[in-house]
């Protein structure tokens, strides 16, 4: 259901067509992916420069950015139910935007794995206060297709993020990709400040006090289907953090593939997107928990087949490499399958408290997340067997949680 548009748009800058809407959203969530993914090309570089002793440490660059915007997420929600989606959105580039700048001046891994931390607390802002404005503008079913078509331009970002990466590093060097972040993010805003208008009128907001967010907090642990959701979302988030953390370790040390993984990295990521595109047609009709259990059903079995392919490797190499390139591609096209539905299953009873709401939900499930993940990242070997065996246990446990997922009477 769409709100009255008189009732969220002053009346001198009308609302944003729904495409411009999607594509923008999709900016906005993109903040994360190409914070991530144009870092992976560089992670060799980062390895021999500032931890040629241990170099599963330079996958820490990831983590702490995840860490930094799992904990910024936690307040940038209430804060833009204060004082309006789009100024928190500002701030938190500005925040984005000063720390990738430390990060290109960092000479050593402690020093760059800090301003990375505060780089991630910036970036929650557009990846966190976006949901609440999908959610002022719309609810149940028709959010999730929205987030869904959101998610498919979305996957485009991964897809070109390590070519643009490795792109930098041939002309310039790695630390040059943290100028790239600083023009991406500036884009974004300009967009942002000229063509969106706020989407919570003065009105509906909400002041920022202690004893507001301990009551919204109740709300949240009276709600069993978010606290359920966020659970999976925490499972199914930390197989997406930890495939990054080694994909490129994977393709470099056990494949040999480390020069062309930008491009093999582009097609899983193009290929996936297309599921968003299916669950956005699907979802409206088949419904959103089905979609989810379908999806992690069907992604179990997938991942356990896989796991018998790597350790039995019945067909030589090159068997073994298609069988895991279809296999990253069934992880990815799960996530588009699962985490939009998942999200809007959490937010439906919630719409009074978009906004803390939409930040408990991202930040606990983000901060469990890298739980269960770092010991994934640093238990890569050279190789997939650590991420394979990680990824089954958290699919397995998602599936057995999603029941808990239906509404009650």
């Amino acid at each position: 259901m769409t709100a009255p548009a008189d009732m969220l748009y002053p009346a001198a800058k009308p609302p944003l067509s729904r495409g411009e809407f999607i594509a923008l959203v999709a900016m906005l969530f993109a903040t994360i992916a190409i914070s991530l993914d144009a870092m992976l090309p560089a992670l060799p570089q980062i390895e021999a420069t500032l931890t040629p002793d241990a170099p599963n440490r330079a996958q820490l660059i990831i983590a702490t950015f995840i860490l930094g915007m799992g904990l910024g997420t936690l307040v940038t929600g209430p804060l833009s139910d204060a004082f309006g989606r789009k100024p928190v959105i500002m701030v938190g580039a500005a925040i984005y935007c000063a720390s990738a700048v430390a990060c290109y001046f960092a000479g050593t891994l402690d020093m760059l794995l800090l301003a990375r931390f505060f780089q991630g607390i910036g970036a929650a802002a557009p990846r966190t206060v976006s949901l609440a404005m999908v959610r002022d503008l719309y609810s149940g079913r028709q959010m999730a297709s929205i987030m869904s078509y959101a998610m498919m331009v979305f996957m485009l970002v991964p897809a070109l993020a390590p070519m643009l990466g490795q792109a930098v590093i041939y002309v310039a060097s790695w630390h040059d990709i943290f100028l790239m972040y600083v023009v991406f993010s500036l884009v974004t805003m300009v967009w942002l400040g000229l063509r969106q208008p706020e989407t919570i009128h003065p009105e509906d907001r909400k002041p920022l006090s202690f004893a507001g967010l301990v009551v919204a907090g109740k709300v949240m642990l009276n709600t069993p289907i978010a606290l359920y959701s966020i659970l999976v979302q925490a499972l199914l988030t930390a197989v997406i953090f930890s495939t990054i953390s080694s994909i490129q370790g994977i393709f470099d040390k056990f494949f040999d593939q480390g020069s062309y993984f930008p491009y093999w990295f582009g097609g899983i990521a193009l290929l996936s997107g297309f599921a968003s595109f299916l669950n956005a047609k699907l979802v409206v009709k088949v419904g959103m928990l089905r979609m989810i259990q379908t999806a992690l059903a069907v992604e179990l079995l997938l991942t356990l087949v896989f796991l018998v392919v790597l350790v039995m490797n019945p067909a030589g190499w090159t068997f073994l490499f298609v069988s895991y390139l279809i296999w990253q591609v069934s992880v990815f096209s799960t996530m588009s399958l699962t985490m939009g539905n998942l999200n809007a299953i959490a937010m439906e009873p919630l719409g009074h408290i978009a906004g803390f709401a939409s930040s408990i939900i991202a930040s606990v499930a983000t901060v469990l997340s890298i739980v269960i993940t770092v010991p994934v990242g640093q238990a890569f070997d050279g190789t997939p067997l650590p991420l394979v065996i990680g990824v089954t246990v958290f699919f397995a446990l998602a599936l057995i949680l999603t029941p808990k997922l239906k509404k009650r009477a």
